[in-house]
């Protein structure tokens, strides 16, 4: 009477051993892809606390972790397959034939892939990020990079630069406001203060849509823009930069153009 065929201990507890490993690299892959689909949104913000006008996209580390997570899902399947039919085939006392594991290479050579891909994507960021430094290099540490004020140096006076303004504003039809001279109402005091004005204006038709979207907005709203002379005798021209204003608020990237022209009326005004 023929006898049943048992897998030895040994070798079961190997296959044992050998699955519980594939198991950890799926948990290390599916790990490690969360990091780095992380990444992107953690560099973004760091970014904008450094240069709050820049304005680049980190989308592609959300698709280097989403397809690491999803090899690690690949591996738990195959290894658990594999498995299966291994403990079969040493419980009807056969060998499984002795090869190289595809399984390993094939994730090797993705993870090589993958990392050079990651590397060719930071460097692309350094690179895109370069000028951006350089940009702001004339902008002194006075402009914080938290607070999203933005501050250009102007090649005019304080009253030039304002003229200059208004009469941009007037030329493209936008509304101001108010013209407040902080200076010249320190002076009516008996105080000294540097020349100082700040101009408000807007365009209801470009501002109320914001408002309606995100009503605190309404702070931030009408625009505004100082021009000031520091104690070197420099003028500068100052603003709250678009992009802080929208992620303060929350707004949608598409009502953004509708508050970002502060940034070209002063580029405009300091030239």
């Amino acid at each position: 009477m023929p006898t049943a065929q048992t897998a030895d201990l040994r070798d079961t507890l190997a296959a044992e051993r050998t699955f519980l490993a594939w198991i950890r690299t799926g948990l290390a892959l599916t790990g490690f892809g969360f990091v780095v689909a992380r990444f992107g949104p953690y560099l973004r913000e760091f970014q904008f606390e450094a240069h709050p006008d820049s304005n680049l996209s980190h989308g592609m580390s959300l698709l280097f972790g989403t397809a690491l997570i999803g090899v690690g899902v690949v591996v738990y399947v195959l290894s658990a397959w594999h498995h299966f039919r291994l403990v079969r085939e040493l419980e009807r006392g056969g060998m499984p034939p002795s090869r190289p594991s595809i399984q390993a290479i094939a994730i090797a050579l993705f993870l090589a892939l993958v990392g050079i891909g990651m590397a060719i994507y930071l460097n692309s960021l350094r690179r895109s990020a370069s000028p951006k430094v350089s940009t702001h290099e004339e902008v002194p540490m006075a402009s914080t990079a938290s607070n999203g004020i933005i501050r250009k140096p102007s090649n005019h006076s304080v009253e030039q630069t304002v003229d200059k303004l208004e009469s941009i504003l007037k030329s493209k039809e936008v509304t101001l406001f108010a013209l407040v001279d902080h200076s010249g109402e320190a002076e009516k005091v008996g105080l000294q203060m540097p020349p100082t004005k700040l101009l408000i204006f807007g365009n209801p038709k470009a501002g109320t849509p914001v408002m309606l979207t995100a009503p605190t907005s309404a702070i931030d709203l009408p625009l505004k823009i100082l021009v000031s002379e520091d104690s070197q005798g420099k003028v500068w021209v100052s603003y709250n930069s678009a992009e802080y204003i929208g992620q303060r608020h929350g707004l949608p990237r598409e009502l953004l153009a509708n508050i970002a022209v502060v940034e070209t009326l002063a580029a405009k005004a300091a030239e």
